[in-house]
């Protein structure tokens, strides 16, 4: 899209004190800031019809097709914020310093550049906490049409402008006068999560055999029924039962547990916990469904059944649920049938050894496994698409000896699954990680919005359609989707993907502390994974923390001892970076490669 020139309304607004707020506070100062945007802030933008241009994690750029648009706008909001939170302290409460000017922009691409907006940001650093200050232009357009009650601050010299600019302030005080806004009332800030009707976790079933090393068998029933309960709709509708993660749900196991304190923990309506006791070719499970709401129990029973009638015993335990809560279960394609029911301790071996870890000796363990399954049943679409989806992992996870020949197998592998199965989600998962691997992000996509239609309550889905998502450049659906991810599975170990692929979003928007909040917690989380220090290196330096990023690139270093982080071209081989798309790639060369050099990353 052609650059284009015109005259506009700039205001830019951030928040005074953030970092000294953000260190006594990080959660609850997002969390009131969220809501200050939501509740105030953006409201009157929209009414004043301003656009958001920028955000920048503690503040915003605004355009306004009139300077008198923006000068109410700013008051207004800056009226509304004398009213909100009365119990903070004067250093907790959150207030804005605001500056407006209007003059020449170049529009492109949805951004805005030229003096017009560094004066503007540049007068938002002169104003008080709770005030604005407005350029002399400003003052002019606004001076017969306005009766704000502005001190004339005379000519002043702001950095990286050559000229000086004129500077009105509105005090504080003066805009106490003001009479409030009119907006809606405050809501508490922060209110706990509201559990859908349909919402339920299923807690690790215990293991009561004899033989300890049975686990993974219990865990196995466990995660079948997690993903199973996704069949589960509303009275004739669409919208299928929200279920927690098993890697979630596992956290939980071997503690004592109030099933109403997991309830509003998890933000899920009931809970399901059971055991399981295998001997021979016998298993016993029993179950329980529990009103997390009321700590009462729904239904107790107990099955006995022979191993091989155990997919037909975890349909029944469903279905139980779902007549239970007057509830449909929706039929899924037969991808199970099978003649031979010993693949299903194969399938369970297979995703413990998975969940060892992403290392060469786990996925090898994992094929071998899916393998002997494969070899019992050719047409099992489980160990059709568990293989394809295994082989592709390990090309991603970069163990993989020959990754052509793992994706050329896997690639096999999906067409006979799909052949057999079409709608299968594991098919579609398998698919999506395939060309994922491959570098195919945007054919990816399409993969895996497929598997979330197949069972929304897709950890996997969801997470690896946000990346690909911001890998082609849908950076806020990329954020919405790794948050879906963090609601999935709140206690997710893994959850320092979804914190780096937030704050990576971030960062490519130039919302600098944000992407630190975000990056910080992945490092936290996860301190073991070289890119993330990488990326908190780059957001530090961007921000002029020159001492703090200079540790973070060395840890990053520390943790990649081949070199990965020795220069710039070596991290540009990197086939994420390369196989991203065109906008993407200037997104990172704009702010991640800027922030390395900043850093002290030589260029090779």
């Amino acid at each position: 899209m052609p650059s284009v020139r015109r005259l506009t309304a700039i205001l830019a607004a951030d928040v005074a004190g953030y970092s000294r707020l953000m260190g006594a506070d990080e959660e609850g100062t997002l969390e009131r800031l969220k809501a200050v945007r939501r509740q105030l802030v953006d409201p009157k933008i929209e009414e004043h019809q301003g656009r958001i241009f920028k955000t920048t994690g503690d503040g915003l750029l605004v355009e306004f097709p009139s300077v008198v648009n923006a000068m109410r706008c700013a008051a207004e909001v800056q009226r509304g914020m004398i009213d909100r939170e009365p119990e903070a302290t004067d250093e907790g409460q959150i207030s804005f310093r605001m500056g407006i000017n209007f003059g020449d922009i170049i529009a492109e691409d949805g951004d805005i550049f030229g003096d017009a907006v560094n004066v503007a940001a540049r007068l938002e650093a002169l104003a008080e906490p709770g005030g604005i200050c407005i350029s002399r232009m400003v003052r002019d357009q606004i001076r017969d049409k306005l009766t704000y009650q502005f001190e004339d601050l005379g000519e002043q010299s702001v950095k990286n402008i050559a000229r000086r600019v004129r500077v009105y302030a509105l005090h504080p005080e003066a805009i106490a006068d003001l009479p409030a806004p009119t907006v809606p009332p405050a809501t508490p800030i922060l209110q706990p999560v509201v559990a859908p009707r349909m919402s339920i976790v299923v807690l690790p079933f215990a293991n009561l055999s004899n033989d300890p090393e049975q686990q993974y068998f219990a865990d196995g029933i466990t995660e079948d029924l997690t993903t199973d309960l996704s069949r589960i709709v509303g009275d004739g509708s669409s919208d299928r039962m929200f279920v927690i993660s098993r890697n979630t749900a596992v956290t939980y196991r071997n503690k004592a547990v109030d099933t109403m304190q997991i309830g509003r923990e998890l933000g899920v309506r009931y809970v399901m916990e059971g055991s399981v006791q295998r001997s021979g070719n016998r298993v016993r499970v029993a179950a329980q469904l529990i009103d997390a709401e009321t700590g009462g129990h729904l239904w107790v029973e107990r099955f006995d059944r022979d191993t091989s009638d155990l997919f037909a015993l975890q349909s029944e335990i469903t279905g139980r649920i779902a007549a239970t809560l007057n509830l449909e279960l929706v039929s899924a394609e037969a991808t199970r049938a099978t003649d031979h029911p010993e693949m299903l301790d194969y399938f369970f071996r297979r995703r413990a050894a998975l969940h060892k870890g992403p290392g060469r000796d786990s996925f090898a363990e994992a094929i071998s496994l899916t393998e002997r399954a494969l070899a019992l049943d050719p047409r099992s679409v489980e160990a059709l698409a568990g293989l394809a989806q295994v082989l592709a992992g390990r090309v991603m996870n970069g163990v993989a000896d020959s990754p052509a020949a793992d994706l050329r197998r896997a690639e096999g592998l999906i067409a006979q699954a799909l052949a057999i199965s079409p709608r299968s989600a594991l098919a579609h998962l398998a698919k999506g990680h395939w060309l994922k691997a491959s570098g195919r992000y945007k054919e990816a996509i399409p993969e895996y919005e497929a598997v979330i239609a197949l069972n929304p309550n897709s950890v996997q889905g969801h997470a690896n359609l946000g990346q690909c998502k911001l890998l082609t450049g849908s950076i806020d659906e990329a954020i919405a989707l790794q948050k879906q991810v963090i609601r999935l599975s709140p206690r997710d170990p893994f959850n320092g993907n979804r914190y780096f692929t937030i704050g990576v979003a971030h960062l490519m928007r130039s919302s600098t502390d944000e992407a630190i909040v975000w990056l910080e917690k992945a490092r936290n989380l996860s301190p073991r994974v070289a890119f993330t220090h990488a990326w908190l290196a780059s957001a530090y330096a961007l921000k002029g923390e020159t001492e703090r990023a200079a540790a973070e690139l060395a840890e990053a270093r520390s943790l990649s001892p081949e070199g990965s982080y020795s220069s710039i071209v070596r991290v540009k081989a990197d086939p994420g970076f390369s196989n991203s798309a065109p906008k993407i790639r200037a997104l990172i060369e704009a702010t991640y490669f800027v922030g390395l050099r900043k850093a002290g990353m030589p260029e090779e």
